[in-house]
């Protein structure tokens, strides 16, 4: 073999891929918001997820990129682990679309469709056309590249090299650890298998053992979704690993079923008899239906291994508890007599949960520590889930037969819930400004870092002895918590006003005088939210 003939061979893999790209993108633009919105639509039902999975791959030619879009959506909690590996298990099915198209011989029409696809690109306007433009551009790319690799590969079986190393890879095994590092390499299993019906068609592989690349191709396949990973939650590289496990017990399964009954692969070369470029599509997808009408009853399985293999933190751990009820999720089991204490446990509970966000939030706030961004955007998404699940557990309350004293104070308790989610709130919006500051790389003054911190003491002081008072109903710090609360009145005014005299005096910048005096507020505004708390308890008793 020529360098002129690896060259073209190259060249061929080259034009294949980026094809696939164009042709990629150009389906993604052109179907917009739509993948994202038929993703978000695959619910824990499995035979829809699959379908999803299904279509979202054939559009995109590429089941890496319904995984990563997978992989995002359950990193950011849009879907959740069940219903991506129905999803998964779809884009297994879709991509073996494309060695069923490649199957087709339309080399010939290739740079006709190459030439319109450009025409179309180049010189219509309108941004849908040029979206149908690059989709067949790419296509013709796609075929170009194909007939580039079948050229270049003729001439390499009538090289006493290649043959050898064909013939050393007659091990099943080896074919597959093959298949598995040749589709890693172009990180497209969809490319590898052209490639392969490539060799075939010119007779440098047979057809079963080109079965065996097929098959470690699936495998594969999926490091690029690993490499996404990388940079995602737990529950991301969880979505990852399902992929990876999902691939290699089908991988084992069909591995198993050519060794021990290849009177299967007869069958399916009896489909395209004089055809091997077809059977070796109609044999990737025939092996990811089967794989999937096997495994899909045992999806449970395989989530709850991927969890056990990335165990849960003991973060996470807590989030999950948070998000459910302890004390009132069998309301209609507690006696009237105790809900409403019940209800108050609860909402305790919320209350710790509100003020630990809080004091993270502050921590972020002052340390510049990103790593606590996501854990108080987790806590806040408990606290809302609480606010809403307690809410409607005492509106079922309300019409249960509570004593007077009880349904009267669940007004109160509800104003409680209020107060309590708004101090969540807030921490979530002090995280906000401290992105803000390392984005724009704002830094107060030490004049300013004094003040603030000295606030921020009084504050977190504030909402421990407020909601002290509504857990345990001791009025003892009462009087503190009042105290507390003027005093940060106070310290708001002075903090403006000092703050307005050093923006006069040009001594600060603008741009830090907008987080400052929202700083200030803020804790402000949590103060009085803190004392409400308290109020709740003590109000319904005077």
């Amino acid at each position: 073999m020529t360098y002129l003939e690896i060259f073209l061979l190259l060249g061929g893999v080259g034009l294949f891929l980026y094809g696939m790209s164009i042709m990629s993108t150009g389906l993604r633009n052109a179907c917009g918001d739509r993948l994202q919105h038929i993703l978000e639509g695959a619910t824990s039902n499995k035979f829809r997820a699959i379908l999803v999975g299904i279509a979202v791959t054939v559009l995109v030619q590429s089941s890496s990129a319904t995984d990563v879009m997978v992989i995002g959506f359950v990193n950011s909690e849009l879907m959740t682990l069940g219903q991506a590996i129905g999803v998964i298990m779809g884009a297994n099915i879709g991509t073996t679309v494309t060695a069923q198209i490649t199957a087709f011989n339309v080399s010939a029409y290739a740079p006709l469709l190459i030439f319109l696809g450009a025409v179309i690109f180049m010189f219509v306007k309108k941004q849908v056309w040029k979206h149908i433009g690059s989709i067949i551009l790419g296509f013709g790319m796609l075929f170009q590249g194909i007939k580039l690799m079948k050229d270049s590969i003729l001439p390499l079986s009538e090289t006493e090299g290649f043959k050898n190393i064909v013939t050393s890879l007659s091990n099943p095994f080896l074919l597959l650890l093959f298949g598995v590092a040749f589709t890693a390499l172009l990180q497209s299993s969809s490319s590898a298998t052209v490639i392969f019906q490539a060799f075939a068609i010119q007779g440098l592989i047979e057809y079963k053992s080109c079965v065996y690349l097929v098959i470690g191709s699936a495998i594969g396949s999926v490091t690029p979704n690993l490499l996404a990973s990388l940079t995602t939650n737990r529950d991301g590289k969880r979505t990852a690993l399902l992929n990876l496990l999902f691939n290699l017990i089908r991988a084992a399964i069909m591995f198993s079923l050519v060794t021990f009954f290849p009177k299967v692969l007869e069958i399916i070369q009896g489909f395209s008899p004089d055809n091997v470029a077809r059977q070796i599509a109609n044999t990737h997808t025939i092996f990811a239906i089967l794989a999937v009408l096997l495994i899909a009853p045992f999806s449970g399985l395989i989530v709850k291994l991927a969890r056990r293999l990335i165990p849960l933190t003991e973060e996470e751990s807590q989030v999950n508890e948070g998000k459910s009820l302890m004390f009132l999720s069998n309301l209609d089991k507690i006696p009237p007599s105790m809900a409403f204490q019940q209800a108050r446990k609860e909402v305790a509970r919320m209350a710790h949960i509100s003020r630990k966000n809080f004091e993270t939030a502050l921590d972020c706030f002052y340390n510049m520590d990103d790593s606590l961004v996501p854990k108080v955007a987790k806590m806040e998404e408990t606290v809302n889930y609480l606010d809403k699940n307690i809410i409607a557990k005492l509106v079922e309350l309300r019409s249960s037969d509570l004593p007077e004293k009880d349904k009267e104070a669940l007004y109160y308790l509800v104003l409680a819930i209020d107060d309590i989610e708004r101090i969540s709130d807030f921490a979530e919006n002090i995280t906000g400004f401290q992105q803000s500051m390392r984005k724009d790389k704002i830094e107060f003054s030490k004049e300013a870092v004094t003040e603030l911190k000295e606030m921020c003491e009084k504050c977190k002081r504030e909402v421990e002895i407020c909601f002290e008072i509504f857990e345990t109903g001791s009025e003892e710090h009462l009087r503190e918590a009042i105290i507390l609360e003027n005093d940060l009145d106070n310290m708001q005014e002075t903090l403006m006003s000092a703050h307005i005299k050093r923006l006069m005096e040009e001594k600060c910048n603008p741009s830090k005088g907008v987080v400052f005096t929202d700083m200030v507020t803020l804790l402000e505004r949590c103060s009085d939210h803190a004392l409400s708390v308290a109020y709740s308890y003590i109000k319904p008793r005077k």
